[in-house]
């Protein structure tokens, strides 16, 4: 039996990773991205690769095109079982608090946030429904935790709030999921060389980060209201 996944931002780095390995898996992959030309370049790449890919367009800044993407899985995928919320920008990662922009906070949170709030919340009947998985890819920097216990905490207010509410939107839709088949989880791949740092030396690979996220979407192990890093259980 075919399982069908949708992963958002999946034209490059961790997502593209992410779309490929679920495919090796043997999933069909539904692989999400804003840019027409380069997410249908993306999807053809993994097809030549011998893997079921298909492009779905999605612009998470934009209601309309979240809407029709989401109308399009419930009316052409309705067997979908796996999400996972990859797309992300990192505002202007600023360096301090005093530092950062209103206009950059709006924009980390219109992606990181609002955009995966509108989808999550067209999606969530289906996954119930399907008893599948929502995954919510988070960073290390959202848990408070880490940021007060770090020594090398980025305090990138813009971008680090923005995936902390994220992670509280992950918390209150497992609520909602106690009772039932169906889970959401956040992960955190750790620090992955990809394009939102400028590829920063000393990062994972962008495979080895979409590993840690594939690993824990596929493991078949009940992980609701989790927030989860290499070594398990991580600290909101």
């Amino acid at each position: 039996m075919t399982r069908t996944a949708f992963v958002t931002g999946a034209n490059k780095g961790i997502g593209f990773e992410i779309a490929r390995q679920l495919g090796e898996a043997g999933w069909k992959v539904l692989l999400g991205a804003r840019s027409l030309e380069r997410g249908k370049d993306a999807a053809s790449e993994l097809t030549r690769q011998g893997l079921d890919v298909e492009f779905l367009q999605i612009d998470m800044t934009n209601l309309d095109s979240i809407e029709q993407a989401a109308v399009t899985l419930r009316n052409n995928y309705s067997d979908v079982t796996l999400i996972i919320n990859n797309a992300g920008m990192p505002g202007a990662f600023s360096s301090s608090f005093s530092d950062t922009r209103e206009e950059h906070l709006r924009n980390a949170f219109e992606v990181n946030f609002f955009g995966t709030f509108r989808l999550n919340q067209r999606l969530f009947p289906l996954i119930k429904e399907n008893e599948g998985t929502i995954v919510n890819v988070s960073t290390d920097m959202a848990s408070l935790h880490f940021m007060q216990s770090s020594e090398y905490a980025l305090n990138a207010f813009d971008y680090n709030s923005s995936k902390t509410a994220n992670n509280a939107m992950t918390v209150a839709m497992a609520i909602e999921l106690k009772n039932s088949k169906a889970q959401v989880f956040a992960v955190t791949p750790g620090f992955t060389k990809t394009d939102l740092n400028g590829n920063a030396e000393g990062g994972k690979s962008k495979e080895a980060g979409a590993a840690i996220i594939v690993g824990y979407a596929t493991d078949g192990k009940r992980h609701n209201g989790e927030f989860l890093d290499v070594n398990g259980v991580y600290a909101w």
